[in-house]
């Protein structure tokens, strides 16, 4: 029987060249020729030729570098990719006397090296490209460490940062885009803020002629995917969370996670004698008081407000902390008594007193969806108790989005806002959609669980930051094939329902990329081809700024996609 990895490889285009070249005689001495492992496979597929790939085989390659580096989509602890140095910085090669062949083909880029007097044969397909010149302007931003701004308010490494910065703008990136922390600018007492080091950085920018997009970020940083320095919620909420922990999300056996604020809160007067919302608009306030300079000057272009865990608008529903792990469901959080006695009050106004509860066959966090009896196909998530729950859980979801973005629209009049969405992937191929209910998203087979967001987003005249880029590397992974996943599926759905409702779409990139195959998936994305009303994206944010990035190979490579979403032309493209 034909192995896999040559099954997939026709698959390819161009890959029944690849299959010829695999035809390599037995040497003389009788041996069989070796074939390409399906790791080196993998490698031909993704690895852009060596010259312009991005990390070298000297190098520490990205997964290592930057592991967990990637926020805004739910991730396995180890990232479902092949993160081998085989992987990241080999072609695929051959053993033989196929150097001839390989050389001359006009598809196929090889060198040829000598190894115990075998020749051995690297391979990489020049893939063709598309031609951006004269497209539209899309402007690419680039977010900057999580720790810039220390616990005191400090910028950290000016000297070393503003090296960076240039070397962006080198490059002719658009800005930066920052987290501004409530946990470290109201750390200490309620409406004392601290905006110190963040005045330094934006006045760096600005000196740089950059532009600044803020995310103003009211969870903890730490313990997520993405997370890889410590900031925590203000230290005046933690002592409140200490003899009132209902403040926090909670889930069925009553685990706290004081990751953010539960929306039970929004208007409820716990927060030293305000409410959340009042607390989140404070907040806001000042921040648009205190940089008045940067909004008149027009060097702040974006406020993106953070709605929920990781910024995203979606319930917490998948804390490692609490044993999720991946490809888990996840588990519904609405168990602090602010949530269940909206709850009581929903069912009492449907008749139906005895449905004031969380279901009670929904599994755990780890579970599958045909392991439980709430979300299994013709499970109770689709009997009239199910559809009741969640609905109201899905619509505690948009109200939360509503309110913090009407405050947001009043204390940034005039100022683009930007909402985050995650893209939620596993499980999309089952009838219940699993992980995306406990999410908050109420998205089975037979509903579309976003029109109702993006209706949201509409009415507050906020774009939609939904990070998407780079999830179409996720279906081709292994580990993931036994999970019901479909990323390509989910990004096609939540665009698609924000553009039919005209929200402007603004992406990020889930996992971490130098190379050219994953930029020119961005670009494809950005600037799809088929689209018949020419609807891309409005801006790009790459994730995020390193020192690996930097490297002069990288940062040429990341130049020359900057041009590209410019609609600029590039004289090396390969066509």
């Amino acid at each position: 029987m034909e192995p896999r990895f040559l099954q997939d490889l026709r698959k390819y285009p161009n890959g029944n060249i690849f299959l010829q070249l695999l035809q390599v005689p037995k040497p003389a001495n009788g041996g069989s020729a070796a074939v390409a492992s399906s790791s080196s496979h993998m490698a031909s597929r993704q690895t852009p030729p060596s010259s312009t790939r991005g990390v070298g085989c000297g190098s520490k390659s990205l997964p290592e570098y930057n592991a967990c580096r990637m926020k805004g989509v739910f991730m396995p602890n180890s990232p479902p990719y092949d993160a081998s140095p085989n992987a990241r910085c080999q072609s695929s090669s051959l053993v033989g006397d196929a150097g001839e062949q390989s050389a001359s083909h006009p598809l196929i880029s090889s060198s040829v090296d000598v190894v115990d007097g075998m020749q051995i044969v690297e391979m990489t397909p020049k893939l063709p490209e598309r031609d951006f010149a004269g497209s539209a302007y899309i402007p690419v931003y680039v977010m900057l460490p999580l720790g810039v701004i220390n616990m005191k308010c400090e910028l950290v490494d000016p000297d070393g940062l503003l090296k960076q910065l240039r070397l962006l703008k080198s490059v002719n990136v658009d800005g930066v885009m920052v987290d501004c922390w409530w946990g470290i600018v109201e750390a200490h007492s309620p409406q004392e803020y601290n905006w110190n080091g963040y005045r330094r950085l934006f006045q760096m920018v600005h000196e740089l002629k950059l532009k600044l997009q803020v995310v103003l970020s009211f969870h903890e940083c730490g313990g997520n995917v993405g997370d890889d320095v410590c900031i925590p919620l203000p230290h005046w909420v933690a002592e409140i969370g200490r003899s009132n922990p209902d403040i926090f999300f909670t889930d069925r056996e009553g685990r706290r996670n004081p990751e953010c604020l539960s929306w039970g809160v929004d208007k409820e007067r716990v927060l030293k004698g305000r409410t959340g919302l009042e607390v989140y608009f404070d907040y806001m306030r000042s921040f648009r008081v205190e940089f008045n300079d940067f909004f008149e000057d027009g060097v702040i272009t974006t406020i993106e407000v953070g709605l929920g865990p990781c910024g995203e608008l979606r319930f917490p529903s998948c804390p490692v902390k609490h044993g999720w792990r991946y490809p888990g469901i996840g588990e519904f959080q609405c168990y602090d008594q602010y949530l269940l006695k909206y709850l009581r009050k929903a069912a009492e106004a449907r008749g139906h007193s005895f449905w004031a509860r969380g279901p009670d066959n929904a599994g755990s966090y780890s579970s599958r969806p045909h392991e439980t009896g709430f979300f299994c196909d013709g499970g109770d998530y689709d009997g009239y108790y199910g559809r009741f729950f969640l609905n109201w859980y899905s619509q505690v979801l948009v109200d939360h989005g509503d309110l913090v973005l009407y405050l947001a629209k009043l204390a940034f009049e005039g100022t683009h806002i930007v909402a985050k969405l995650s893209g939620i992937h596993w499980w999309y191929k089952t009838a219940s959609h699993a992980a995306e209910l406990t999410a908050g998203f109420y998205n089975p087979c037979n509903r579309d669980g976003y029109a109702a967001i993006m209706a949201m987003l509409k009415k507050h005249s906020a774009s939609l930051n939904f990070t998407s880029a780079g999830l179409h590397m996720l279906d081709q992974q292994e580990n993931i094939t036994n999970t019901s996943s479909d990323p390509e599926a989910v990004v096609w759905q939540v665009t698609y329902a924000a553009r039919d409702i005209g929200v402007e779409v603004v992406s990020e990139n889930a996992l971490p990329f130098l190379d050219r195959v994953g930029y020119n998936k961005i670009l494809d994305n950005a600037k799809p081809l088929d689209d018949p009303d020419g609807r891309y994206l409005s801006s790009f944010i790459y994730n995020r700024l390193t020192p690996l990035l930097l490297e002069r190979h990288n940062l040429e490579e990341f130049e020359r996609f900057v041009k590209k979403m410019h609609g600029e032309s590039v004289h090396d493209l390969q066509v």
